[in-house]
């Protein structure tokens, strides 16, 4: 049996964290029963980091996320089972802030390969809005306000495809016997990618309204990157409660600024934006924040689903 061993030379890169020096478990006695001697075994946190995966690893890898379809990552808890799955994986795909017990976890494992998404792109504040930090590790924080740093980057197709050249490298040094095809696999992904900016680009550019209203904060990328304002009914936490006042200001500022459209997603409770929409005439719509594919998602993949969101944004804001 050909036993991988990491690559120490280059695992101080931000991509890869190495805290020990030892065999990857890829050809343990578990996974020889399964048949998977040839695989390069990825925990991912959650579905946009098990995309990359799958998307960069192509038949190399297999893919394992920590959380099920249909279930909110903000809300995850690690499992005694899940834990042990980290211990016998080769590497973990995470973004540190979004889920703490998937921190906390990864954190305290023996993985030789950890691999922080956070540290591949430049985490912004977008903290103009109500949130509850309650909870919250702290390198979720900026330093000045006290804010949280928004996780939200996959949302960007730009700093999506950063994460992914970063990822495409630390598998390429954890897993040098498939480094080609890794880095072929992430060209292609970046590529895609790029095509989807230039689609979004070309798609917002021209617009009656550049505001959009939504159920949490999780497109300050998204609408920094194209000229947008977003303004949230809640912050980065999807389930915490607007104030009053806030729900007023919102119906001040939907008549203000010509928004016909409060958006909501598929794995939260739309109750609060339907309330702000009945009361201020507005139309509800989805925009999917992409943390999780389900039955009631408008696409089969991360692409699928941009593509929708697109077409939402462009009937919400009048796009000609």
């Amino acid at each position: 049996m050909n036993v991988r061993r990491p690559h120490i030379s280059g695992i101080a890169l931000a991509a890869v964290t190495a805290v020990g020096i030892g065999t990857l478990s890829a050809c343990s006695s578990d996974s020889a029963a399964a048949g998977n001697t040839d695989k390069f075994d990825v925990v991912a946190s959650f579905y946009p980091m098990a995309f990359l995966a799958e998307q960069i690893g192509g038949d190399h890898v297999k893919v394992t996320s920590l959380t099920e379809p249909g279930q909110e990552p903000h809300d995850l808890e690690i499992s005694a089972r899940q834990r042990a799955q980290l211990e016998d994986s080769d590497a973990a795909l995470y973004l540190k802030g979004l889920q703490p017990s998937v921190d906390e976890a990864i954190g305290q494992s023996g993985l030789d390969t950890k691999i922080d998404a956070a540290t591949l792109t430049k985490l912004e504040d977008h903290g103009d809005v109500e949130h509850d930090h309650e909870g919250e590790g702290e390198e979720a924080h900026s330093e000045e306000e006290g804010h949280a740093l928004d996780p939200h980057v996959w949302l960007d197709p730009v700093k999506y495809a950063e994460i992914a050249k970063g990822v495409g490298t630390a598998f390429e040094k954890a897993d040098p016997d498939h480094a080609a095809d890794y880095k072929k696999n992430t060209e292609a992904l970046v590529k895609k990618l790029g095509e989807l900016n230039t689609e979004f680009a070309d798609g917002l550019k021209d617009t009656r309204s550049k505001v959009f209203f939504t159920n949490h904060s999780a497109f300050g990328y998204l609408a920094e990157r194209y000229g947008l304002t977003q303004e949230a009914i809640t912050g980065v936490d999807p389930d915490s409660e607007p104030s009053p006042a806030r729900m007023k200001e919102l119906q001040k500022e939907a008549r203000a600024d010509g928004v016909t459209t409060v958006f909501y997603e598929t794995l939260v409770s739309d109750k609060t934006a339907k309330t702000l929409a009945d009361d201020a005439g507005l139309k509800t719509d989805v925009l999917d924040p992409l943390e999780g594919i389900t039955d009631k998602s408008k696409g089969d993949d991360y692409f699928g689903v941009m593509e929708a969101n697109l077409a939402a944004l462009k009937t919400a804001l009048g796009a000609q």
